[in-house]
């Protein structure tokens, strides 16, 4: 028996698969919902200062500066991979970074990503 955790649908499953004879086929493996890893609370965000959105649904793969820190504008920020491409999201003005998501988050079209004030 091998076991493999499938995710479908944002849902985890862990299966086991047994091998069988070379004339049987494969028996269907019977799915058993696991538990997804909690994921970080996001940060409070300010209201003040310029919102930087996502321009597509996608999955935040690295944050490039850390959080508080004084960024220029067209500095890049953070890497959203979108169908397999990694894509730079970049400061639109001067000022303090504050980030509204972590990496390994998955965002949505227009979603908050980051607040510069």
């Amino acid at each position: 028996m091998r076991n493999f955790v499938v995710t479908i649908d944002g849902k985890s499953y862990s299966v086991g698969v047994e091998e069988v004879g070379e004339s049987t086929g494969v028996q269907a493996p019977k799915a058993v919902p696991v538990a997804s890893p909690a994921a970080k609370p996001a940060p409070k965000l300010s209201a003040d200062g310029e919102k930087v959105l996502s321009p597509f649904p996608g999955l935040i793969k690295n944050l490039l500066v850390a959080d508080g820190s004084t960024v220029k504008k067209d500095q890049p920020i953070m890497v959203l991979e979108a169908m397999k491409m990694d894509n730079e999201i970049t400061a639109p003005c001067d000022g303090k970074v504050t980030f509204g998501v972590s990496k390994g988050a998955n965002v949505e079209t227009n979603a908050t990503l980051a607040v510069i004030s």
